[in-house]
């Protein structure tokens, strides 16, 4: 008894270590408690590394936890099979699938996380520069893509599959689709130029080259969208987007936009009455801005009257339609009240005789009765 407690447990550890699966045992549980180690430390030490970031919340942390724990077990799991008696072709088989595990469970984190930088980026309240809410589906899709390309690459390499066939008919399918596809593709560059140029943003009003107006609903990859005041969408290629002259209502350094309003006066009218009267419209409306301040210019001597100019900030573009109604409406009724005659176009012909013409009254009587020489024959 004495010689087998003390044999015993050596016997038992040789056998241990000499019998492959005992190892392989062994080695699947130090592959579990180092993938548990690694989980957490890998986990907290990412939070603290986060902490003063977008990613602050611990969210990204804890979504790390995982691919963590399944690479260090799966890790574990391949060196597991190299002391059990196997055939190579069951071994690279497993291998091959301990790393299609590991490619899709990084993958798949790579995907969660990209979606969840770029949601907090671009939710910030100044946002600014290239990842932005109008930006976001756009970088969303190509880091996606780019993602998934290189996640296919790994997985047939994990597998030993050669690329090179496969890029080659890659590239002539490529081309192909390219030719076939152009004006989409001439519509995708052109909104990847806007979206990094932005000569304007969701929300704001612009003018185009062909007359239409409205406020800036959505920029897509293909196209933009633009509601008029009439409430009617209008979608328009990024190509012709990109190529035409846009007028940006709400650019500059605010999103105030001032209005005109022409009117013109008799010649004799006192003109610094005129200046006050139009002043004191532009102050009296509670939608017109006190700054900057509104202001009349004399413009013209006219062929009619004499042609003046009201300047006014509003704070919106979109208020331009209804603000110079009232004050076209404001102006007519000051400068009626106070007397100031607004003239319409007046032209004086004269009349004069050219020398040696003949009036309707120096005719001769004779010529005016005189039958004519060849009657036509009666009937």
């Amino acid at each position: 008894m004495d010689e087998w407690a003390q044999e015993g447990p050596l016997r038992l550890l040789a056998i241990a270590v000499r019998d492959p699966w005992l190892q392989a045992l062994v080695l699947v549980l130090v592959a579990f408690i180092a993938a548990e180690l690694a989980r957490r430390i890998i986990g907290n030490l990412a939070a603290r590394l986060l902490a003063r970031s977008v990613l602050g919340d611990g969210e990204a942390a804890r979504m790390l936890r995982m691919p963590v724990f399944l690479s260090v077990l799966l890790l574990g799991l391949a060196i597991a099979l190299l002391p059990l008696p196997v055939e190579p072709t069951v071994r690279a088989l497993a291998v091959g699938t301990f790393q299609t595990a590991a490619v899709l469970v990084w993958l798949l984190f790579a995907l969660k996380m990209t979606a969840l930088v770029l949601k907090r980026l671009a939710a910030r309240p100044s946002a600014t520069g290239l990842v932005q809410h109008s930006t976001l589906p756009l970088i969303d899709y190509t880091l996606k893509i780019t993602l998934l390309v290189i996640g296919i690459y790994l997985l047939f390499s994990a597998w030993g599959v050669e690329l090179t066939a496969l890029l080659a008919s890659a590239g002539l399918v490529g081309l192909a689709m390219s030719f076939a596809a152009r004006d989409t593709l001439s519509n995708v560059f052109a909104g990847m130029a806007i979206i990094a140029d932005q000569p304007y943003r969701v929300g704001d009003y612009i003018n185009l080259d062909t007359g239409e107006r409205g406020m800036v609903t959505n920029i897509g990859i293909r196209s933009t969208r633009l509601l008029t005041r009439d409430d009617v969408e209008i979608s328009i290629p990024n190509s012709i987007m990109g190529n035409a002259k846009i007028i940006n209502e709400s650019g500059g350094p605010h999103e105030k936009f001032r209005i005109r309003v022409n009117v013109s006066v008799a010649y004799g009218s006192d003109i610094d009455l005129v200046e006050t009267v139009l002043l004191g419209v532009a102050d009296s409306h509670a939608d017109i801005c006190a700054e900057p301040e509104p202001r009349v210019r004399f413009r013209v001597f006219g062929d009619s009257g004499l042609e003046f100019e009201l300047l006014c900030w509003i704070e919106r573009p979109v208020l331009k339609g209804r603000l110079e109604h009232e004050m076209n409406r404001g102006v007519y009724k000051a400068f009626s009240a106070r007397g100031i005659s607004i003239p319409f176009p007046q032209r004086d012909l004269h009349i004069r005789a050219v020398p040696g013409s003949l009036s309707a009254r120096e005719v001769p009587e004779s010529d005016a009765t005189a039958p004519e020489e060849n009657p036509p024959a009666a009937k």
